[in-house]
């Protein structure tokens, strides 16, 4: 655990809630799916990656709690904190928009969530590499479905070919965010619990490439270069006004029914 006891306490809190955040945030967006989805398998499929990434919510802010220490809970970080304090990236929080879009903002996260979960195996943290071996599994069944989708759906008709399209000019701004360095995220890998963010653009842009060159999808570089690239940084608690609407929904019980349990 020397690893651990060398960082900033609130640093740690801070980096398992990034890794947390997202999983929590695009669970809930997916999970908008449920019963609106254009085909029963793909209904049934969302619902299910809903579920992984929710559950891999809970293991990291669960953790985060814990090493935080003020008696809070998995729940507590989920259900009670404001927009400012969430760490997920924007990518995530994006609206689903149609399904091609849906698809596309998975398939971007799903290549750098597995990239992510295969370098947090070998974590200092003892903990961090057994839920990143745990979550691997979800991960990178997730990131097949995804491919295959947009390759399908890339390289399918005219009208699906357009809107994956659309879909991939639209979100691929929202990632450089993924991959940017700040000192939390220096301290951690100096500790050896995680690799530095923009040591996984490498492998994730490979395979973003591949996929897209199979699906027939131009890459938008120019975009990488002149977009978005962060735009002021969800991980720095700023976030765009879709996160409010997500809470408003998604903590409207505990809100409503302050302490409320099942």
């Amino acid at each position: 655990m020397a690893g651990v006891e060398a960082i900033d306490r609130a640093g740690y809190v801070d980096w398992l809630q990034r890794v947390g955040d997202n999983a929590l945030i695009l669970g809930h967006r997916v999970s908008e799916w449920c019963g609106h989805s254009p085909a029963l398998e793909e209904d049934i499929a969302l619902a299910n990656q809903a579920l992984d990434l929710i559950g891999q919510c809970q293991l990291w802010l669960g953790y985060a709690a814990e090493i935080e220490g003020e008696g809070r809970s998995a729940d507590d970080m989920a259900y009670l904190r404001d927009a400012s304090a969430f760490r997920n990236a924007l990518l995530v929080e994006r609206p689903n928009g149609d399904f091609g879009q849906t698809l596309m903002r998975q398939f971007l996260f799903d290549v750098y969530h597995l990239e992510l979960l295969r370098a947090l195996k070998g974590s200092s943290d003892p903990r961090v590499a057994e839920i990143a071996a745990k979550a691997e599994k979800e991960a990178a069944y997730h990131l097949e479905r995804s491919a295959d989708l947009v390759i399908r759906l890339g390289d399918g008709t005219e009208e699906s070919h357009r809107r994956m399209q659309n879909a991939l000019d639209l979100l691929f701004p929202y990632t450089g965010e993924l991959f940017n360095d700040d000192d939390i995220d220096r301290a951690i890998a100096e500790a050896g619990i995680a690799p530095l963010p923009s040591t996984l653009k490498k492998a994730w842009d490979e395979t973003v490439r591949a996929v897209l060159d199979e699906a027939t999808l131009t890459h938008p570089g120019a975009v990488w270069q002149h977009g978005i690239k962060g735009a002021g940084g969800g991980r720095q608690g700023v976030h765009s006004e879709h996160l409010g609407y997500i809470l408003a929904e998604m903590q409207f019980l505990q809100r409503a029914y302050p302490g409320a349990v099942w």
